[in-house]
């Protein structure tokens, strides 16, 4: 005991709106400034109904993982609560691919912000300048956090806000200086596996809210603050995501078939000059989604040292500055590489695979944990445990669409954990 109080500890300084703050990051990366185009490929003017079922499908895992959260006030996320509702190996199992996770989907965003900024600087693709580039945007990134959560934090909030507003000019702009055209030829009726694949992109789409969930122990109060960031910040994202599609679609005649939507419909309506402020906001986008991840992602590996399932140095909290460094380094470290080895495509698709097995995991903690503690200090979502089945189907659902090749890797990161729990096995019984 006197050991353990001796130790530096984290600092609970994250309030609602910085939560707030983390979960629009993590939602709006660079996804919505292709989605559009994509989207009505597939079920054309039909995609703001599809935007609204995706919401929908999304909120029942949103009600889940806000039950948890509220409900722990340590850091981990869905790591944590598969620890506590499954056992050590499920908790394991769910680390790894919550890592995995967040990891590949921060070097696919990296890998985007070169091919962004070419805009501007047509060298920024060039094999040496896209290295530099990545190593700066990553390693700046990770100077702040390491040097405390609060200029982490304050950081995340300022580029959301710019973010977003942003956005919210496009929107604005966009509703008042548009003019509606006929698309460039009528829209076949989409068909079922049409459906099902917009839905897929969409929910991909709507994915990263689970990020503000990992500093759970830096929260100050989780209760009231997480269901609260995370309710809420899906219901923004919505009403963004809608009105950017709607307003994509009546700027663009062959929205289908522009290879950047956004800044396409912005050039339409506003100009050359309104097509580079929205290139801009991509850029800043990526930025922001990456600022968001140094805060959080790290905090998942500081939760598996700190619970004796991953190798202790990861859970050191630096004396000074408070905040868990090496977890820092090594995934800046780990996501650079990925970027730099792989491309968008290949690092998207282990995250993709990641999160649904993630999702599975965390409906079926919830509905163990109602059962096994039916009293705790929690906020309660409506109807938990139907909405836990209905995840867990929607999740099969989207795993059975997977092609071989992501049902091999999933299998190889569970082969990977289960290596890590027999490892720690004989830790645990000393």
């Amino acid at each position: 005991m006197p050991e353990e109080s001796s130790q530096p500890q984290l600092v609970r300084a994250l309030g609602r709106w910085s939560m707030v703050a983390l979960v629009l990051n993590g939602i709006i990366g660079s996804g919505i400034f292709a989605l559009p185009a994509k989207v009505d490929a597939l079920i054309g003017r039909a995609a703001l109904a599809g935007y609204l079922l995706a919401a929908l499908a999304m909120a029942a895992l949103v009600g889940v993982v806000a039950e948890l959260s509220s409900q722990f006030r340590e850091a981990g996320g869905p790591y944590l609560y598969a620890r506590t509702a499954l056992g050590r190996f499920a908790g394991i199992q769910v680390g790894w691919f919550l890592w995995l996770m967040r990891l590949t989907a921060a070097a696919a965003v990296l890998d985007v912000f070169p091919t962004y900024l070419a805009e501007f600087w047509p060298g920024a693709t060039a094999p040496v300048a896209r290295a530099a580039i990545m190593v700066t945007l990553i390693g700046g990134l990770a100077a702040i956090n390491y040097r405390g959560v609060r200029s982490g934090a304050g950081l995340s909030n300022v580029v959301t806000i710019a973010k977003v507003a942003t956005l919210g000019v496009f929107i604005v702009a966009g509703l008042l200086l548009a003019r509606g055209t006929p698309p460039a030829a009528p829209a076949a009726t989409a068909s079922a596996s049409q459906w099902i694949e917009a839905l897929v992109l969409l929910v991909y789409a709507y994915g990263g809210f689970e990020t503000a969930l990992i500093p759970g122990g830096e929260t100050k109060d989780p209760r009231r603050d997480m269901p609260f960031a995370l309710l809420g910040g899906l219901a923004v994202v919505t009403a963004a995501y809608l009105a950017i599609h709607y307003v994509a679609m009546i700027a663009l005649p062959d929205l289908a078939h522009s290879q950047r939507p956004l800044a396409d419909a912005a050039r339409a309506f506003a100009g050359d000059h309104g097509a580079a402020i929205i290139t801009l906001g991509a850029l800043l986008s990526i930025f922001g989604w990456l600022a968001a991840q140094l805060l959080s992602a790290p905090r998942l590996t500081f939760a598996l040292a700190e619970g004796g399932d991953f190798p202790a140095v990861f859970a050191r909290v630096h004396p000074q500055f408070r905040t868990p460094h090496v977890s820092i380094v090594v995934w800046a470290a780990l996501a650079l590489g990925l970027s730099i080895y792989g491309n968008f495509m290949w690092n998207a698709v282990l995250s993709a695979a990641a999160r649904l097995v993630t999702f599975m995991a965390v409906c079926t903690s919830l509905m163990v944990l109602r059962r096994q503690q039916p009293a705790a200090d929690a906020w309660r979502a409506p109807g938990g445990p139907a909405l836990a089945v209905f995840g867990i189907g929607f999740c099969a659902l989207l795993i059975s669409r997977l092609a071989g090749q992501h049902v091999a890797i999933i299998a190889l990161v569970a082969g990977l954990a289960a290596v890590n729990w027999l490892a720690v096995r004989p830790r645990a019984s000393a």
